[in-house]
């Protein structure tokens, strides 16, 4: 590992360079290289390419999660500063989406807070829940449309969405 570290570090450093800047080149290589580590047994011969692409993912995941905070931020900013929320408001939305949550299956659920908590790619994702990436993406699509008529009063009730208990061990 640290040979390959050694030969390439330099370039997937230059290609990171290039595409986020000097303030995130050295996170996207560190990024990388742990990814070439725990997927040693994978790495072809000619190992640059595959590396790029690895840093190439790493940026493009940094770049959703960034507008993600952006998105964030900027629906945040936009809130009427004159009307907060009070705490017994918050925690009863909170208390909402956590009874939510618990409608949905095991598998929604978990497809559900893997994206909002982690925020991989949804190829990731399938891959942690150990799943294709077409049958992850329906499951999160179901999932979202699932919480969606369970927190929005305007939407007809979905008498198939019963609480799930959870197993005990």
């Amino acid at each position: 590992m640290a040979d390959l570290y050694d030969q390439w570090a330099a370039k997937v450093h230059a290609y990171a360079l290039r595409h986020c800047g000097v303030e995130g080149a050295d996170d996207v290589v560190s990024e990388t290289f742990i990814v070439a580590w725990r997927r040693l047994d994978v790495i072809p011969e000619d190992a640059l390419p595959w590396l790029l692409v690895v840093a190439r993912n790493t940026i493009a995941h940094r770049r959703r999660s960034a507008g993600r905070r952006a998105r964030l931020d900027d629906a945040l900013a936009t809130r009427s500063p004159d009307r907060q929320r009070t705490t017994e408001e918050i925690a009863t939305s909170r208390l909402e989406t956590l009874q939510a949550l618990r409608r949905l299956s095991a598998k929604e659920r978990e497809a559900v807070l893997l994206i909002a908590w982690e925020g991989p790619t949804i190829k990731a994702a399938a891959d942690v829940a150990g799943c294709r990436e077409r049958a992850f993406r329906a499951r999160l699509t179901r999932a979202r449309a699932h919480l969606q008529a369970a927190l929005d009063p305007h939407t007809t009730p979905r008498p198939h969405l019963q609480p799930v208990e959870e197993p005990t061990s």
